[in-house]
């Protein structure tokens, strides 16, 4: 029996693995689609709190270091340029979704995530691309061939289905992130059989949380949020966001935690504001002539009285009358509502983290077409690569970029 051939097989069906299937598809190639799952696109179909924020109109292609990190995030420059959030917008007009945009540039689908994932298989049947899903596979390997050029050769995958083969294969597996979905190490260690470098992954986008004793005060505001700004980092490396807290039983999450989580390090502090659209002092001192209620009732007009309530208890000098509040007691409650440092002991991991930082070393892929530089016709592409967006849809546009721009560059049929 002949063992089917294909121009391209991908390994993955969510956002990337399904967007280069269509892509290559329309192209003329064909494309054979495989996933471990009963469901494609699991990912997609939670974001967004179910309504998949599938890209950001704010995403600047000419600087991606302002929105993505990873050892070198002009890596991902060349693919974000030529297939831009406008690209991925006209797409999904032509589809006639509703989207509507909640706020920083963040685009989400009005009705469902379901809808994006009709798209993006709709595009995959108009390429006529193959789905084998639920498909494990079993073994994969390179057969190099004696033909010119020398290079050339094809890749044979076991699978529970059957042997297939392929000119190339593109490997869209995802990363460590919530494995309740899915998630498996299966990409990295198909790299690590070619010989591709890893870069150290950790949890991404993550909730941060904080053990003992010191957490208890705070664990009782769990449910409370609040804008804030938090920084980690000092001078050249401080990096800063402006987006909203959430007190958890464990520690801390909501956007601005999610953020600074993918530049946070280990043992490193944070720093956190918690009234930054309020000047303290001042606001403190005014208080301090006309009013007679309790620094905690005082300060409840300024940020949330839970918070307030929780801040007073700190120190004998904040549970009295504000009028009668030393102003260097004030003073120190302004200072530390407005820097509030606090040292993480660690992240909800991999359970609760909405990507995975690190991955395949971009140093071994050719950025205009996501190959391998050592291993022709193997591809890496969304959110295995080392290549990590902020909250925002931006993870989202790396996987549509990366896989547009496979997919242009895999190889057809010989002529």
């Amino acid at each position: 029996m002949t063992t089917p051939f294909f121009d391209a097989i991908i390994l993955g069906a969510g956002a990337a693995g399904l967007f280069c299937a269509g892509q290559a598809g329309q192209r003329g190639l064909k494309v054979l689609l495989i996933d471990h799952a009963d469901k494609v696109a699991e990912k997609i179909r939670i974001s967004g709190g179910g309504r998949c924020n599938f890209t950001n109109r704010d995403l600047d292609p000419a600087a991606p270091h302002k929105h993505f990190v990873g050892q070198n995030p002009q890596f991902c420059r060349s693919a974000l340029s030529r297939y831009t959030p406008a690209d991925f917008i006209a797409l999904v007009q032509k589809h006639g979704i509703p989207f509507h945009e909640k706020h920083k540039g963040q685009l989400f689908a009005d009705r469902s995530a379901e809808d994006i994932i009709a798209m993006l298989l709709a595009e995959c049947e108009a390429g006529g691309v193959t789905r084998w899903q639920p498909c494990s596979v079993k073994n994969i390997a390179f057969l190099a061939s004696s033909a010119d050029p020398p290079s050339a050769g094809s890749y044979q995958i076991d699978t529970d289905r059957g042997p297939v083969q392929a000119r190339s294969l593109v490997v869209a597996t995802g990363g460590l992130s919530i494995p309740k979905i899915g998630a498996t190490d299966f990409g990295y260690r198909l790299a690590q059989q070619f010989n591709i470098p890893l870069v150290e992954r950790r949890p991404g986008l993550v909730p941060l949380t904080f053990d003992g004793a010191g957490w208890a005060p705070y664990a009782q505001l769990a449910g409370l949020a609040l804008p804030v700004q938090i920084s980690t980092g000092a001078k050249k490396t401080r990096t800063a966001f402006d987006e909203d807290l959430l007190f958890t039983h464990r520690g801390l999450s909501g956007p601005a935690v999610l953020q600074i989580s993918s530049y946070w390090q280990e043992g490193t502090p944070l720093a956190i504001n918690l009234a930054p659209n309020v000047d303290l002092p001042a606001a403190l001192a005014q208080g301090k002539v006309r009013s007679r209620k309790l620094v905690a009732n005082e300060l409840a007009t300024l940020v949330p009285s839970r918070l307030a309530d929780a801040w007073a208890r700190r120190e004998a000098d904040w549970q009295r009358p504000i009028n009668e509040a030393s102003d260097k007691a004030l003073a120190r409650l302004a200072e530390q509502l407005a820097r509030w440092e606090l040292t993480p002991t660690g992240t909800e991991g991999y359970k609760k983290a909405e990507v995975t930082l690190g991955g395949v070393d971009t140093r071994a892929l050719s950025q205009q077409t996501m190959e391998c530089k050592a291993q022709p016709g193997l591809y890496f592409i969304g959110e295995v690569v080392d290549v990590t967006g902020w909250l925002g849809g931006y993870n989202f546009q790396w996987a549509w970029a990366s896989a547009h721009a496979c997919a242009q560059a895999l190889a057809g049929p010989p002529a």
